[in-house]
């Protein structure tokens, strides 16, 4: 792997992210770690995410949580609607998110993590 700069954003509740986080720091990587519940993210990062992923914003979104029952649920989510809600409610981004360079992987299950390392 080229020396590039890894980070993690990450959610230090969430035991796939510290797993991931873990994984990261086991090949010896030390990754910029950002608590993006803490550092939200503003429109254009979710949209710079979601080219590295090379997925829909609707996906990123984590439908399962009750943020998103209460307010979100039934609506027909187009991508600015989706972006909008994880700029409103961080709490609905997928994580955690691993990025390197221009590619990004979310680390469900965390092992993904290594996919970043080996491209």
């Amino acid at each position: 792997m080229v020396n590039l700069e890894v980070m993690i954003y990450h959610n230090p509740r969430c035991s796939k992210s510290r797993n991931a986080l873990a994984i990261l720091q086991e090949q010896g990587i030390q990754p910029l770690v950002v608590e993006y519940l803490k550092s939200p993210f503003n429109a254009k990062q979710i949209s710079s995410i979601c080219l590295k992923l090379g997925i829909k914003p609707e996906q990123l979104l984590r439908k399962g949580e009750s943020v998103f029952k209460e307010y979100y649920s039934g609506d027909n989510m187009t991508d600015a609607a989706s972006i909008k809600a994880m700029v409103k409610h961080p709490i609905l981004i997928e994580r955690p998110i691993i990025v390197c360079g221009n590619k990004a992987v979310i680390g469900r299950p965390p092992e993904q993590v290594l996919l970043i390392l080996n491209n």
